[in-house]
């Protein structure tokens, strides 16, 4: 009696390679080591056997790892991204990847430079006020880190008060804190309080925008104005660029912890920042 052993398919198209599935797509060829180079074999795997292209296409787009966003300046640290953002608010003028246009008149009035004695007066007395509020909020540390910041050679207040105490000599009046100022302050306070990202932006942009563009601000009055006399404002006890890459490891280092929100959450607040210490600045004209 014959044998009624079923065959295989893979045995059934081997035997018989003379019959080919009709689908056209996904071909495989097998090669048998079994046998020399001159009596090997190709065929098809059966359209049955083989997955679905649709499928195979949604497994691959699933398994797929999505690359991870780079944001500009990331690869160097967290100050780098502050630093990118912040230049890319000057104008063109100000710095080579400025892209802020000249639109407004104040903006316009700045770039004439025309500064009175009176109007610098302002802008010290209320440049001391807002340094006075930054010393104070990392000396009370309501966020541990802020301790951080502590006694890092930028400080500013004391440098402001020798100044003020020079001009009260040579008969000017020290007018008390104006707006801007005041105003300031009292959100740098708030900031320190309940959003420490928004503070550390702020803290950057001020330290860091005065010891650039600050200092030739400094010259500029100091020839129109002071008999090109430099103020206490404008120097800094020790190398300056260290002073600077000091902070810049601190900030650094914080901002690690932080998470990838938290970091955006900062970089939006450099506009704010450059809104009021731009307020402050025109107080000079």
């Amino acid at each position: 009696m014959a044998s009624l052993t079923p065959i295989s398919k893979t045995q059934f198209l081997f035997n018989k390679p003379h019959l080919k599935s009709s689908s056209p797509c996904l071909e495989t060829f097998f090669q048998s080591s079994l046998v020399s180079k001159r009596l090997s074999f190709q065929f098809r795997v059966p359209f049955f056997d083989r997955m679905p292209l649709k499928a195979a296409t949604v497994v691959s787009a699933t398994t797929a790892e999505k690359p991870k966003k780079r944001y500009p300046g990331e690869a160097k640290g967290f100050v780098e991204e502050m630093r990118f953002v912040a230049m890319k608010l000057h104008t063109r003028d100000q710095a080579k990847e400025g892209e802020k246009e000249v639109k407004e008149k104040e903006e316009q009035a700045v770039r004439k430079w025309e500064p009175t004695i009176d109007g610098y007066l302002k802008f010290l007395v209320d440049s001391k006020l807002v340094y006075d509020t930054l010393e104070g909020i990392v000396e009370k540390a309501v966020f541990p880190f802020y301790a951080e910041f502590r006694n890092t050679g930028l400080e500013r207040s004391e440098k402001l008060a020798k100044d003020l105490e020079w001009f009260k000599e040579q008969g000017y009046t020290i007018p008390e804190p104006s707006s801007p100022g005041v105003t300031y302050s009292q959100i740098l306070q708030e900031l320190s309080e309940k959003d420490p990202q928004a503070f550390i932006c702020h803290f950057y942009n001020i330290y860091f925008a005065h010891s650039a563009g600050g200092r030739m601000i400094g010259r500029k009055v100091a020839e129109q104005l002071l008999e090109k006399k430099e103020l206490e404002f404008y120097k800094w006890d020790g190398d300056l660029s260290q002073l600077l890459q000091n902070v810049r490891d601190k900030l650094n280092k914080v901002a690690e912890s932080w998470t990838r929100e938290e970091k955006n959450h900062c970089l939006e607040e450099t506009e704010k920042s450059f809104k009021h210490s731009g307020e402050i600045l025109r107080l000079i004209l």
